[in-house]
């Protein structure tokens, strides 16, 4: 998410203009909606998470997770639910390596004969959660959930 140069007051005139729009439309919106709705247009999880965004004095892009956090996604294909364990950003880099553990272990061979389960990865990530390594059918290998 790119927040260069974007105010609390640019997101909040944004929303004005969406819920006055939607009410000429002849569906009514909230503000708290319509403040949702903006903060998901410029790809961020909620309005707490973008108004804090604007808020930052280098305007940074924000990291696809924090420390402690549980997050879904994909691993090697597999569905997961798991716990981050270390998150940090790449030096001079818009990469992030993390750590994740798996609340139930992942089996991350697609054989019916063989089957390997890992309950802890390494990997690194962009800002939108999504590892630029892929597999041999080009999925990434991992690719983490925004809610």
């Amino acid at each position: 998410m790119t927040m260069a140069h974007v105010t609390t007051d640019d997101l909040k005139s944004q929303a004005r203009r969406l819920r006055d729009a939607m009410s000429a439309a002849g569906t009514p919106l909230t503000h708290s909606a319509a403040l949702e709705m903006i903060a998901k247009s410029h790809g961020a999880r909620d309005w707490n998470t973008i108004a804090a965004q604007a808020k930052r004095n280098d305007n940074a892009p924000m990291p696809p997770a924090v420390v402690g956090a549980t997050v879904t996604g994909e691993y090697l294909g597999q569905r997961f639910r798991g716990k981050v364990l270390a998150l940090s950003k790449l030096s001079q880099s818009e990469y992030y390596s993390v750590t994740l553990h798996f609340d139930e272990p992942v089996d991350v061979v697609t054989f019916d004969s063989f089957s390997a389960f890992r309950s802890r990865v390494n990997a690194t990530i962009d800002g939108k959660g999504v590892s630029p390594r892929h597999t041999s059918n080009g999925k990434p290998h991992l690719v983490l959930d925004h809610d």
